[in-house]
């Protein structure tokens, strides 16, 4: 595996970080209870949109995620406990680890990081939003369309 990141880390470390998009949208996902179709296919739509969107201090991780991200998804989704509370605890454990891998990088790539994962969850989260929502209620209404 080549390295894409200004830290070297191990394959290890690799590894873990290129799941970094996949345990953000299934944590996204998760928010309902379950991950279906349209919040799958969104989250793999999307990491493969930022191979030529990111910030350029990512490209190079986003050009190998996107190698990864279906099968990391269906691997990790498949292994991941099926009760609500035991995947969101097991999902945040894991990204915990990966945040601490962000600590062995540049502040820079460290805030691009979050930012971009900050739309990956946004961006899954509103895999189901209702086109005729929005024609109706432009506004967002607390408890309504929110």
């Amino acid at each position: 595996m080549t390295l894409w990141t200004p830290t070297k880390l191990s394959e290890e470390d690799q590894k873990a970080l290129l799941k970094f998009p996949v345990y953000i949208s299934l944590l996204a996902a998760n928010a309902n209870g379950e991950t279906d179709e349209a919040e799958k296919n969104s989250a793999i739509d999307f990491d493969h949109t930022k191979t030529y969107t990111a910030n350029a201090l990512l490209l190079g991780f986003y050009e190998r995620a996107d190698q990864l991200f279906r099968s990391n998804f269906e691997q990790i989704d498949n292994e991941l406990p099926k009760d609500k509370l035991q995947r969101d605890v097991a999902i945040k454990a894991e990204l915990s680890k990966i945040k601490e891998l962000l600590k062995k990088f540049s502040p820079a790539y460290a805030n691009a990081m979050h930012q971009s994962m900050k739309s990956f969850k946004e961006h899954v989260s509103e895999a189901h939003h209702n086109v005729l929502e929005d024609f109706l209620f432009p506004i967002p209404i607390k408890g309504l369309t929110d």
